[in-house]
Order: C-alpha cells, then structure tokens, then sequence
C-alpha cells in the first residue's frame, strides 16, 4: 500500500498542470456514482407500475429513466474528453523525462542491455503510469458506487446487507491471492519481453548482414528460443489467473443459488415485500459480480501500475543503471589542447589502456595507427567522456575533464566513427540536429566540402529526403559523407575522425582529405586512420600497441626509424599496386 501511495504521488507531479482535467474526471465520475445508485430503485417501481396497472405512473418512471440516460451520456463525454487530455499530457512528460534521463545514463551500462529494455519502459511502461489516473479512477468509482449500494441495501434490510458483505468478504479474499499471483508472474513476463523486444529489434535493424551472413536459421532459431520462453512465462501468467477465475465463478454461482434461497426465505416470511425483493435482486450484479470484478480490476491496475512504476523509476533514480557525471567548470569555446596523462582504461575484465600519456596542441593534427584493439578507439571515447577512466588524468586546454561540465566537453569536440549512426530523418533534419538554426547556406556549404552535394542533387526530395532508419538508403560512403557534413555543421574546436574515411572511394576520399586539409592549423584534429597514405600530412603519427604509445613522429621519421610503421605503409602500396 505504501509503495502505490509514493508512486502515485510521484507520477501526481506530473500531472499536476492537468489538474483541471482531472477535477472534471472526479466530478463526472460523482454523478455516475448517484445514477447508478437510484437507477435499480427506479427500475423496481417501473416493474411495480406495471404490475399494478400503474400506466401513468409508468410512463413519468420511464421518462425519468429517459432523461438520466441522457445526462449519463454528456457525462460520458465529458469524462472521456477530459480523460484523453490528462493521459495524453501526463504520459508526455513522463516520457520525456524518461528520454532525457537515458542520454545521461553510462555508456558502459547502456552497452550491457539491450534496446529492448529501453523501448518497453519508454512506451508501455510510460503508459501503465498514466493510465493509474484514469483507468484506475474508473474502477474506484465503480467500487465507490457499489459501496453506495451497500449503503442502501443496509437501509433496506440487514440480513440482506450482511448476507452481501460476507459474501463480498470471501470474493475479495479469493481475489486479493489472484492479484498477488498474477503479480509475480507479471514480473518474469516483462522481462522477458524486454528481452524478446531487443532481440527482435535487432532483426529490423540487422536484417541486411543476417541476410548477406546466410544466419537466418540461426537468427530464426534464437528469436524461436525467446519466444517460446515468453508464451511460456505469459501461458503462466495466464494459467494463474484462469485458475483462480475458475474457482471464483464456482463461488459467485454458488452464491446467487443462495441469494435466491434467501430471498424466497425472506418473502415467505413476510420480511420483504415483492418490490423490496425486485430492488434487493437488481442490486446483485452489483454488489457481487461487478463489485468483485471492479476490486480485481483495480488490484491489476495497481498491480501493473507498480511494476512500471518501480522499472521507470529504476531509471529516473540511478538505481539500475549509473548516470554520468560531470563537473561545474564551465568554458564556451576551448583552445584545442589537450593531454593524457599516466591513464588506465579497462573493458570488464579486459585492460585496454595501461599509463597512456600524451599531449596534443591547438591546431594540431595528429593521426594514430595501431592493429585492431590496440586502443585507439578507446582514446576518443575517453576524450568525450563516454567512459570514466580508472586512473590518471585527461586535461583539457589545463583542466581536468573530471572538472569540466557536459557543454564544455561535448559542445566542443566532434567525432565522426567509422560506423556513424544516421537517424531516420531527412538529410536536413539529420544535420539540424547539431545545430537548430542551421540555414539553407551553411547547409549547402558542409555539404560540398563534404563532397554530398552531387549525391543530394540526384535524389527527388533533395535535402528532405528521409533516409531510413540507420540511414539504410545510403551507401557506407554515404553515410560517412553525411556524418563529415554534421561534423562540420557543428563546428568544433576539436575534431576526431574514427576511421571516417574507410568506406569511401579513393576520388571520395581525396576531397574529402583535401576537406580535412584546408582545416589544417585551424582546428585540432585526430584521426585514426584505415589507410596511411591519408595522414601522411599530419604533423605527428603516434603508433598504439597494447594500451601505450610506442613511436611518434612525423610520416617520414617513422619510415626512416620504425620497422613497424614502414612495414605497413609498403604492405598498403602493394596491396593498391
């Protein structure tokens, strides 16, 4: 009881500023609570009128019943309407909430789950929330109704009324262990949809290599594996609950037996008259059946309410996954240099960086070049602090980053991967995305240096075509291209390229190097580089095995002194040969 009273007052701040909607749903809901008190008391004098030839007095009963049902439905209306609104807003701003705090979560724990975790508690969950509201004020209202009821039956006749509350005592024990069931079998159930849910969200955005890898059976067999788990979680689920509806409509059969046993009993007697029994009688759907089933549906509500709750919370709080942090220093436009100093970098279990240090000057261009895994990858992800660092020290022009607020690291580096994520948008809105007031000009201009324009020129919606999710229409060339045009749009002090060039033709890939040249002394650039023939113009070539740099110089030093550096770049002329 006390964790639904916390998590409705939480999610009650959300809805605060519909407030409005919610009072209309609260009065509406009151005047239900009345119409369906005195329509079965209505409904008895009609059967009564009708009986005794009573024909005016039928006819005025009947258009009264008339002119509530009218009122009933305005007042569906207006409960609906306002309904709608309060959900629609509260949901909004608990997503939104929801969104701004996963972009704050670590990248180390977001690499952990999977999309599916995310989606289920952005959507589904959200809504679980929100519905508490509405949903749930719906069948506390029924209840409250049934309650009024119980009032008037008490006023009626107390064997009646006490027959009714043992009755609904033994219903709603029968139905308080359902929904404690139904719970814990809900909970193994979302999980693993969750997981079901990122697996195949997986399929959509994979489907090409799955394709190209010939892995359809094998992909086919491990979304067979999750789904059977899945039926088999919600078969349980279900099962529970069909069991217990079971044995509770054994119960309410055997009760209305009784009722009718008692109400011959108290007729018999003369304690009630035929109308009292017809009005006693019409109250049973009541007080039995709908009463039951509106406790139930709400200890589902609540139920459900719960779990979304604690699993939208567990992101809000940090309580399942860490939020990065940041300092307060705060600078709006940095030099560009920058120094790693004695630091330790690890995957798990795995050490990527062991006392990695090295210093980078403003507008300088510096490339590094390594085998696979040697860390390089690793040194611009720790620069944008997308990772913590275990020891040592990264300064930017002087300060610790551990110091420096989000804006200043991130509003003033760039890094463009070798697998940039393209956002299923139009090219447009793809590069308004790091720049809201991004004009037509500026536009235009990052795209040619990026070499795009040709490309953009031939498609039929131009700049405003939607380019798939993942940007799946565009080619690897294409979608680096467009990565380079967002880097420049952006417009960074410092720039990392990630291998950006590596999925580019050779003529691509000299503009875009002639690009990346005319920058030259007026940005700090990085590069990792695919091919070395690319950065044979860089002011220093660091060489990265194991975690350390092992040689630096320029092209030309390292052809004359490193056997390593010189062995890869002959390799790379002869394999182009």
């Amino acid at each position: 009881m006390r964790e639904t009273i916390n998590n409705l007052k939480r999610v009650y701040k959300y809805g605060k500023k519909y407030k409005k909607n919610l009072i209309m749903f609260t009065l509406m809901s009151i005047t239900f609570i009345i119409i369906n008190i005195i329509m079965p008391i209505i409904g008895a004098k009609q059967i009564v009128y009708l009986s005794s030839s009573l024909y005016e007095e039928l006819l005025y009963a009947t258009l009264l019943i008339l002119g509530i049902e009218f009122i009933s439905a305005i007042n569906h209306w207006i409960l609906k309407r306002n309904t709608q609104e309060f959900f629609r807003g509260t949901t909004k701003d608990i997503q939104l909430d929801v969104v701004e705090e996963i972009l704050k979560i670590k990248q180390s724990d977001i690499d952990k789950k999977s999309s599916g975790v995310f989606i289920q508690r952005i959507g589904n969950d959200t809504d679980e929330m929100s519905k508490v509201f509405t949903r749930g004020m719906s069948y506390l209202t029924n209840i409250l109704t049934d309650i009024g009821i119980f009032i008037a039956i008490f006023i009626i006749n107390k064997i009646m009324f006490l027959f009714y509350l043992l009755c609904a005592l033994i219903l709603t024990i029968l139905k308080l262990n359902k929904a404690r069931m139904v719970k814990e079998k809900e909970k193994k159930y979302r999980e693993q949809r969750e997981k079901t849910s990122g697996l195949v969200g997986e399929l959509v955005r994979g489907v090409r290599d799955i394709k190209m890898l010939n892995a359809k059976n094998s992909f086919t067999d491990e979304i067979e594996n999750n789904i059977d788990d899945l039926t088999r979680s919600q078969f349980d689920m279900r099962n529970t609950d069909m069991n217990y509806s079971f044995i509770i409509k054994i119960v309410t059969s055997l009760i209305q037996f009784l009722l009718i046993v008692l109400l011959i009993y108290l007729l018999s007697n003369s304690k009630i008259t035929i109308a009292t029994a017809i009005v006693l009688y019409n109250y049973k759907s009541r007080v039995l059946t709908n009463l039951m089933n509106q406790v139930e549906n709400l200890l589902t509500e609540i139920t459900g309410f719960n779990l979304s709750s604690s699993r939208v919370f567990s992101i809000l709080d940090s309580e399942e996954f860490e939020k990065e942090s940041f300092g307060t220093k705060h600078i709006d436009e940095i030099k560009g240099n920058f120094e790693f100093r004695g630091v330790h970098f690890s995957y798990g279990e795995t050490k990527v960086l062991q006392d990695l240090s090295f210093k980078v000057k403003e507008n300088e261009t510096v490339a590094f070049v390594g085998k696979s895994g040697a860390g390089k990858s690793t040194i611009f992800s720790l620069l944008c602090k997308l990772y913590d660092i275990e020891k040592g020290k990264i300064l930017l022009d002087g300060k610790d980053i551990k110091d420096l607020d989000e804006y200043s690291i991130r509003n003033n580096i760039t890094i463009i991967s070798q697998n940039p994520y393209i956002f299923n948008m139009s090219i447009k809105d793809n590069l308004r995305l790091v720049k809201e007031n991004l004009t037509d000009e500026e536009m235009i201009k990052a795209c040619k240096l990026a070499c795009l324009t040709d490309f953009i020129g031939e498609l039929p919606d131009g700049y405003d075509t939607i380019v798939g999710e993942g940007g799946v229409t565009l080619s690897g060339g294409q979608r680096q291209r467009l990565a380079i045009a967002r880097a420049f749009v952006q417009d960074t002090k410092i720039i990392l390229f990630d291998e950006a060039t590596s999925a580019l033709d050779n003529e691509t890939q000299y503009s875009i190097q002639k690009a990346i040249g005319n920058m030259k002394d007026k940005y700090t650039i990085l590069i990792i580089a695919h091919r070395l023939s690319t950065i044979v113009g860089a002011d220093r070539i660091m060489i990265v095995n194991e975690g350390k740099i092992v040689a630096e110089g320029t092209h030309q030093e390292l052809l004359k002194n490193n056997n390593t550096y010189k062995k890869l770049y002959e390799s790379e002329i002869i394999s182009n040969s």
